[in-house]
């Protein structure tokens, strides 16, 4: 099952079992899937045109980052009330997600990236990226993936 048909199956469910707070988060999340699906119509894709699989996980991605980023400056602020509710956003939107991989797992994939592309240097890191995005999106955080290859190719 795609994430489309899993996030209509979840807001259903959230509907029926009237879950205001999940149901929230899921319109959220569709709403920000149909703005890039109307952006792609934009660029002269053909009507009907949907964003990808992988570009939802991306989408996906950033609203953890961004959620996890306004929690933080929340607390920061006193707000703990609004940050909580934040990280209860980000529980919803990483259901979807697939399994985040771990340190070991991690630098695994970034080895066989590095062997798979045939990287030998600093400037060879935009393919090493290109090829682990190809693989992992939604599976890691790409941010935290950047130094560590470039350390792994200096």
């Amino acid at each position: 099952m795609d994430v489309r048909q899993r996030l209509s199956t979840a807001m259903k469910e959230a509907m029926k079992s009237k879950d205001a707070d999940r149901l929230s988060t899921l319109r959220l999340i569709n709403a920000a899937i149909k703005d890039r699906d109307i952006a792609l119509r934009g660029t002269g894709a053909e009507d009907g045109a949907q964003v990808s699989d992988d570009e939802v996980l991306g989408i996906l991605g950033r609203m953890v980052k961004q959620r996890q980023e306004s929690a933080r400056a929340y607390e920061e602020g006193g707000r703990l009330e609004l940050a909580e509710k934040e990280r209860a956003e980000v529980e919803v939107i990483e259901g979807f997600l697939p399994r985040q991989l771990d340190e070991d797992e991690t630098k695994a994939a970034i080895d066989a990236a590095i062997a798979e592309t045939g990287a030998t240097g600093i400037r060879d890191m935009g393919r090493v990226m290109g090829a682990l995005k190809a693989k992992y999106t939604g599976q890691m955080d790409f941010g935290r993936v950047g130094p560590l290859v470039k350390a792994r190719l200096a």
